[in-house]
């Protein structure tokens, strides 16, 4: 037998690898395209899906808002709109409560299933009251004597004497430089003795606390500082 038939024959004799290895590959293939398709299918469902729930959540100005506010800002968010009754009714209220008294501060507490306004009154010797008013309903509940010494009283009394500007009429101030909802007003002194009026205005936008502090002689604005914490 020559080369020629000997390479011929040697090839014949050989065990088919290649051709099993073909086989294997071609069902190597296949798998991987049904594999594919199965994972194609599955992506595309988690696609769809977290397409659709970037779509609500961008569409809902609520969850977008609250995930950019602070802790502060979210406490007024969730406090201010329960407040059924103002700051006006809440003083009202709380100097109806104490015979012959003169409003002396007012704040808006929560928690926000039960919000209250914290109010103080006090007659013209300075003696003072603390009143809590529901701010549901606007009823005032049972006032409290504060323990106070005699300069205390003395010095509350001579801001009452000397405040002229209602604190109505600081809130409107403060409400006519910026719109929104008035949370707290309070009398106070400056470092010259002079009375002033520290107003609160939460405003319902952005949520941020703004608190003007205003001459309670000219309802001039001496302060104004924006809290947007």
């Amino acid at each position: 037998m020559d080369t020629k038939s000997d390479e011929i024959l040697s090839r014949r004799d050989r065990p088919p690898l290649f051709r099993g290895t073909a086989l294997i590959c071609g069902a190597v293939a296949a798998g991987a395209l049904l594999t594919g398709c199965a994972d194609d299918t599955g992506g595309e469902a988690a696609r769809s899906g977290a397409a659709e729930a970037a779509q609500v959540a961008a569409t809902s100005p609520t969850a977008s808002a609250d995930g950019n506010l602070t802790e502060d800002q979210r406490e007024r968010k969730e406090l201010v709109p329960k407040a059924k009754t103002g700051y006006e009714q809440a003083l009202s209220a709380a100097v109806g409560a104490v015979p012959h008294s003169k409003p002396v501060s007012v704040e808006l507490k929560g928690p926000p299933d039960s919000p209250r306004w914290e109010a103080e009154v006090a007659t013209d010797d300075g003696t003072a009251h603390s009143v809590s008013v529901d701010a549901a309903d606007g009823k005032a509940g049972q006032a409290r004597a504060k323990d106070e010494d005699g300069d205390d009283k003395r010095e509350l009394a001579d801001l009452l004497k000397k405040a002229t500007v209602t604190p109505q009429q600081a809130a409107q101030t403060a409400t006519g430089k910026t719109k929104g909802t008035v949370t707290a007003v309070e009398l106070d002194d400056t470092d010259g003795s002079t009375p002033k009026w520290s107003v609160d205005v939460v405003t319902t936008g952005d949520w941020n606390k703004t608190t003007f502090d205003i001459d309670a002689t000219n309802r001039k604005i001496l302060r104004e500082h924006v809290d947007r914490d």
